[in-house]
């Protein structure tokens, strides 16, 4: 049977109120994530709407012979998105649930919630002066309540306008410290959660990318022609998590209070919170009883240059919106170097709420532009719904650079088989290899790659030798003390490169053909990531070339995969910086001086020789338990390796054989899910009244937009699971999928009593009419 890995990236925009929406979405990524760990782990079947995920991977496994597994492992989310980001990552992580998040977008998000005790009128009459004039401004002919606000809802929203006007002025109304609360709450929510376990599998990295904005900045070094060096002013400040999914449940993707001051200050909107500074997580700390255990390591790793100059507690940070609205960056980085043990189809999902606002209005497009429209179209407006067609032509570019190099292997293998197979025909006992054979059979062939590629090897083993010194320096960047500012890891390589020449590494190629003795025990030493593309090339080839091949059993393929991603493991715990230990700080920040002691400790530590007899034993035992053609194959396919790299590195870069797949985009929008309701967000949501604040003033609004976002969702996710096949579905089949999975949402709402029970009839009663066959 077939498998494939369906991975999403998924990106939320700032959205203001329309957060409570896109929450709905991510509870959806959510459940089928869920679904699909239950189906891969033989679980009994999930209950509500997961069961209808469960129910639609069953269909494709025995209709299309397509066993998938979805996989969302990258998350990056601006402003409010961010939150929904941040508490989907820590769900899938460690497979709590995402429910208390659920509870603070209808129970907490509200305006009389949120405003801060200081804030709020201190009796009936305060300010009564000020009531005419927000009388005026909220009920004279035309005004933006009137113009934004749906009637039955205007009254509510007047009443709760009318108080903040009549409280606090000129200082934010809402309490920055009541939502860190509300967040810390939450996150401590989901703690005491029930657990399935991690979504993903054991070992596979997850990525969470938060961008927020230091108000005041800092100076940023940077390097010209002439004058050498010159200094910007730097705002934008990521806030980034990584890790490698755990075994068992209930695990921290980071520290709760560091996951909260993430989700805090992206959503810091100008004008309603104040600022975040490092206080205020600091007071909530103590609060809650909370040791924040790392906290000046979080600090230095997330602001560096205020740590140097001892500024890290006056940072103010404001909403991730105001200069990074769609935070496509992060996670387009975030996708390099991902491992892939069989077929991936990878997708960005992106949601937006409001697509219609991009809808041009022909009469205003050629009318004069206001002064004030001007001014605040210039400052605010146009920075943060800047279109996204920058991130999407990178990804489209990376998407056809990965056709073309698919192509070219394909094209090469024949020619790569013929030569290992001309090289070992005659070599004895080659179906029964040990870990002596096996060690010198991959030298002979790696010393034949060399020789057969002529000049070009000059060219590769080049290449080969700056990427491992430019991963070395950058190593150095990261672990380096910042008191000085950060190195520049250009000079750093250009030191090392220099080192190695003075320890007689004057050469790379040898005399006659091939490398020189020197360049052969720098990649002994060095080249880690070589041998990781080995590996993924024999991933690579059980999971496509070999799996439509009757005379390989599935479970022969299966347990193959898992042993390589077992060897693969052994390498990956000795890359990045982490592995190298606290010794390594000091010898960093030493490198200009004493690089060679910089490359004797990478050295030590890694030890690659042992992990290459550590790694062979268990390549030699698993080729063992393999049927013969099986066995044969991986053996061409790991000692043609050589041949292989040699010919495509010069054009993959150091990127190596990871997942590198054509990259698919899917909006998620209003817009893009019509099963139900046509007419898209102006038909559907209702946050976006007054000015896309109304949810906050609103429970009715923050349970509709939160049960569209639901149904949106999973018409989205049922798409997208769908073409992943290559096997066409017909519409009734489709139809009837929708309806069945929007029914138990539905129920699912309804068993959970935070929805009004009229919306929920009413909903029902709209599905069934649209999705009744």
């Amino acid at each position: 049977m077939r498998q494939k890995e369906l991975r999403i990236g998924l990106v939320c925009y700032g959205g203001v109120s329309l957060a409570v929406y896109m929450h709905g979405v991510t509870k959806e990524v959510w459940n089928l994530a869920r679904a699909s760990r239950g189906f891969h782990a033989d679980e009994a079947n999930s209950t509500g709407v997961a069961a209808e995920y469960r129910r639609l991977l069953d269909m494709l496994a025995d209709k299309h012979e397509l066993r998938l597994r979805v996989i969302p492992d990258i998350f990056s989310g601006a402003s409010a998105g961010g939150i929904n980001a941040v508490f989907l990552a820590q769900a899938v992580y460690s497979g709590r649930s995402l429910e208390p998040l659920t509870e603070l977008w209808l129970n907490n998000a509200d305006i009389d919630r949120l405003t801060a005790e200081d804030a709020r009128m201190g009796w009936r009459f305060a300010k009564l002066w000020a009531q005419p004039l927000a009388n005026f401004v909220l009920r004279r002919p035309g005004n933006l309540v009137s113009e934004s606000v749906a009637p039955e809802t205007r009254e509510e929203v007047r009443e709760k306008v009318s108080k903040l006007v009549r409280g606090r002025w000129f200082q934010p109304p809402f309490s920055g410290e009541a939502m860190s609360k509300m967040l810390l709450d939450a996150l401590e929510a989901m703690d005491g959660a029930l657990a399935d376990g991690p979504l993903l599998p054991p070992g596979h990295p997850i990525d969470l990318y938060v961008p927020t904005t230091d108000f005041h900045g800092y100076l940023s070094t940077l390097r010209l022609h002439s004058p050498p060096i010159v200094q910007e002013s730097e705002h934008r400040m990521p806030i980034g998590f990584t890790a490698r999914t755990p075994e068992v449940s209930g695990a921290w993707l980071a520290d709760p209070l560091e996951l909260a001051f993430a989700a805090r200050a992206t959503a810091s909107f100008p004008g309603a919170f104040p600022p975040l500074q490092v206080g205020e997580i600091d007071k909530l700390a103590d609060e809650a009883g909370r040791e924040w255990r790392n906290r000046d390591a979080f600090l230095r790793r997330i602001m560096p240059a205020h740590c140097d100059n001892g500024s890290a507690d006056g940072v103010s940070l404001i909403d991730g919106s105001v200069l990074v609205n769609r935070p496509f960056e992060g996670a387009i980085e975030a996708l390099r170097g991902r491992p892939a043990v069989r077929e991936v189809e990878r997708r960005f999902a992106y949601i937006d709420p409001r697509p219609d606002r991009y809808i041009r209005d022909e009469d205003k497009a050629h009318a004069p532009v206001g002064f004030f429209e001007n001014i605040f179209g210039s400052i605010s407006t146009l920075p943060r719904e800047q279109p996204i067609r920058d991130n999407l032509e990178l990804i489209s570019e990376e998407s056809l650079h990965a056709e073309r190099l698919q192509t070219m292997i394909v094209k090469l293998r024949p020619e790569v088989e013929a030569a290992v197979e001309k090289l070992f025909d005659r070599t004895v006992f080659f179906d029964r290899p040990t870990l002596r054979r096996l060690a010198n059979w991959r030298g002979k062939a790696q010393q034949a790659a060399a020789t057969q590629a002529g000049y070009t090897f000059a060219g590769y083993a080049e290449l080969k030798f700056a990427g491992i010194l430019e991963r070395v320096a950058d190593l150095v960047r990261q672990a380096a003390p910042k008191n000085e500012g950060e190195l520049d890891t250009h000079i750093v390589a250009a030191r090392l490169r220099t080192e190695m020449h003075d320890r007689g590494l004057t050469s790379l190629v040898a005399t006659g053909a091939g490398a020189s003795e020197e360049a052969i025990a720098f990649f002994r030493s060095f080249d880690l990531a070589f041998r990781i593309r080995r590996l993924r090339l024999l991933a690579r080839r059980t999971a496509r070339d070999w799996e439509a091949d009757p005379d390989i059993p599935n479970e022969a393929l299966d347990r193959a995969r898992e042993a390589i991603y077992q060897i693969l493991s052994i390498y990956f715990e000795r890359d990045g910086v982490k592995p190298l230990g606290s010794d390594f700080t000091p010898i960093a920040g030493n490198v200009m001086e004493d690089p060679g002691a910089v490359l004797d400790h990478v050295a030590k530590v890694r030890d690659l020789a042992t992990l290459d007899t550590l790694a062979e034993e268990a390549l030699v035992g698993a080729l063992g338990e393999m049927p013969r053609e099986l066995r044969r194959r991986m053996m061409y396919a790991y000692l043609g390796f050589p041949f292989y790299d040699v010919a495509t590195l010069p054009i993959l870069g150091m990127r190596g054989m990871n997942e590198f797949e054509p990259v698919k985009v899917d909006r998620i929008s209003p817009e893009d899910a019509t099963a139900i309701r046509k007419g898209g967000t102006a038909a559907t949501l209702r946050g976006i009244e007054f000015y896309d604040f109304g949810a906050f003033f609103s429970r009715a609004y923050r349970e509709n937009d939160y049960l569209w976002g639901r149904l949106h969702g999973c018409e989205r996710m049922v798409d997208m699971v769908l073409s992943t096949s290559d096997h066409p579905i017909s519409f009734d089949e489709r139809r009837d999928i929708l309806r069945r999975a929007f029914l138990a949402i539905i129920e699912e709402e309804r068993e959970a009593e935070r929805c009004a029970g009229g919306l929920l009839n009413a909903l029902a009663v709209e599905i069934e009419a649209k999705l009744m066959a």
